[in-house]
């Protein structure tokens, strides 16, 4: 559309792929903010298929030649978002406007957020989660969350988010009752956090339905090496609540 910039005669390059839409000036593919970055390096950013980036976005490219800035296919961008350097991002997301990320941040796939989103670097975003307005997310967030606050807190699943993406009733039910059992339960409340995620995959009926499964793996990446661990959570004191 009028008025973007797309590329910069940087060394590396810009790839993007087919059927794509960039809107009203946005700047798509230049220099990163880095103050890392050092002059002359190559520098790449990767699109895919079938995106929608609207006016006045900016997505950078990568901060030193042996990363990339990626983003996936059929995702919306609206308007003023900004995707720094290094940034990892997958398929049909929807970051509404002003999205912040920050660098070297990852969201996988189906997430949405909506406005004035900021992620910290670093920060790893789970498949199917939601991002409350104007939150600030400076930890993870897992697999088929919702986070909301000033400093965000695990606010529960993201139901409706499962529910319109094709989610069983029965995957629900599960993921809720594996949620109460690691955040909720009055019965787990004098365990650790630790000895709560061994608990639940103790419990055969609940660990071998592969959407907590899949929950519990991305609960446990978060607190490996280099990575942020996960967002506040309130401990209820009672599970009805």
């Amino acid at each position: 559309m009028t008025g973007a910039v797309v590329g910069d005669e940087l060394p590396g390059y810009t790839f993007i792929g087919c059927n794509n839409i960039i809107g009203h000036h946005a700047v798509v593919g230049v220099k990163c903010q880095d103050l890392k970055y050092k002059h002359g390096d190559e520098c790449f950013l990767c699109i895919g298929n079938n995106n929608e980036i609207r006016e006045f976005c900016s997505i950078h490219r990568s901060s030193k030649p042996s990363d990339k800035t990626v983003i996936g296919d059929n995702n919306l961008i609206m308007g003023s978002c900004h995707i720094a350097h290094d940034c990892k991002i997958g398929d049909r997301n929807i970051f509404a406007n002003n999205t912040l990320l920050a660098g070297h941040v990852v969201v996988e796939d189906n997430t949405h957020t909506a406005g004035a989103s900021v992620v910290h670097q670093f920060c790893h975003i789970g498949s199917f989660a939601f991002i409350g307005g104007g939150s600030v997310v400076s930890q993870d967030v897992p697999k088929y969350m919702m986070v909301a606050g000033e400093r965000a807190e695990l606010r529960g699943l993201n139901l409706e988010g499962l529910r319109r993406n094709g989610f069983t009733m029965s995957e629900m039910k599960s993921l809720r009752a594996a949620y109460r059992k690691i955040f909720m339960s009055t019965e787990t409340v004098s365990l650790s956090f630790e000895e709560r995620l061994t608990e639940l995959e103790q419990d055969q009926e609940l660990y071998s339905v592969p959407a907590v499964s899949a929950m519990l793996q991305s609960i446990r990446d978060s607190f490996t090496e280099s990575r942020r661990g996960i967002c506040k959570f309130r401990q209820w004191l009672d599970s009805t609540t």
